[in-house]
């Protein structure tokens, strides 16, 4: 018998339960049929036009991305737009496409824990806590402490390293010595106060607001803008893992991929790049 895509959301539910996605949020299978067999998963970070290109050049038959395709109720599909030619060319080509966003971002051991722990924090706390008495210390964000401080230059060294990033755009001062460090990935510039309260050094996280920038250079605090894609990406490839993982406990014929083709959407120019 084949594994479906109905097993396969069973499987997803376990590692990232759906009921822990915000409310805001549109999570789960996003375009095509619980019924049909998967064999082939590409999990990547976001649902582009080229990686359904990758999804068929490799020949996956099913699409997991952390951010859904669809966020709100489409008024239109405009296949001359972005958003309409993915949606024609999943249709089209039977691709299922599935999303883990919030739910992914609060489980233990999701996003922010993913950061936390390639930053070597220990002692993880979430800065805001899943409601689900179940959720088992999840929550949004996390907060933590090095087990022995960094000086300034290792935890950039650190930080740069993790991120995948040749600079770090900070507001506020890097402390000498850094102990304790929260993060939320991806867009978390509303939790940067909390952050400052619960006694962070230093706040990473994305999407800062200029307010929020402001407020922490203002504060003496500090914290890093490590970009969106650049504080979730290291967790496709955990999603990825714990998909074989539950794969092959239960046996199933199933090859899970993770793309090979998504680049972070900015690149730096300066004033000799184009000359």
């Amino acid at each position: 018998m084949g594994i479906t895509i109905a097993d396969l959301m069973s499987c997803l539910d376990e590692i990232a339960p759906f009921t822990m996605a915000e409310a805001w949020d549109n999570v789960g299978l996003i375009v095509g049929d619980r019924r049909r067999d998967v064999q082939t998963v590409l999990v990547g970070l976001d649902p582009t036009n080229r990686l359904l290109d990758e999804a068929i050049d490799r020949r996956a038959d099913t699409v997991i991305t952390h951010h859904p395709a669809i966020f709100k109720p489409i008024p239109v599909i405009d296949t001359a737009e972005a958003s309409g030619r993915f949606l024609e060319t999943a249709l089209s080509g039977r691709l299922n496409i599935i999303a883990c966003h919030t739910n992914f971002d609060a489980v233990c051991g999701g996003v922010n824990d993913v950061l936390a722990a390639g930053l070597g924090l220990t002692n993880l706390q979430p800065l805001v806590p899943a409601s689900q008495t179940s959720a088992d210390g999840g929550g949004m964000g996390r907060i933590g402490r090095f087990r022995e401080p960094l000086t300034r230059s290792a935890f950039v060294e650190t930080l740069l390293e993790v991120l995948d990033s040749a600079c770090l755009q900070t507001a506020g001062d890097i402390p000498e010595t850094v102990v304790s460090v929260a993060v939320c990935g991806g867009s978390g510039s509303e939790f940067a106060e909390l952050a400052f309260r619960y006694g962070a050094d230093v706040y990473i996280s994305a999407e800062i607001k200029h307010s929020t920038a402001r407020w922490a250079e203002e504060s003496g605090f500090c914290i890093v803008d490590g970009t969106h894609y650049a504080t979730e990406k290291p967790a496709v490839r955990v999603l990825a893992d714990r998909l074989r993982t539950f794969s092959q406990q239960h046996r199933w014929d199933l090859d899970i991929i993770e793309t090979e083709t998504e680049r972070h959407p900015f690149h730096s120019v300066d004033r000799n790049s184009y000359r």
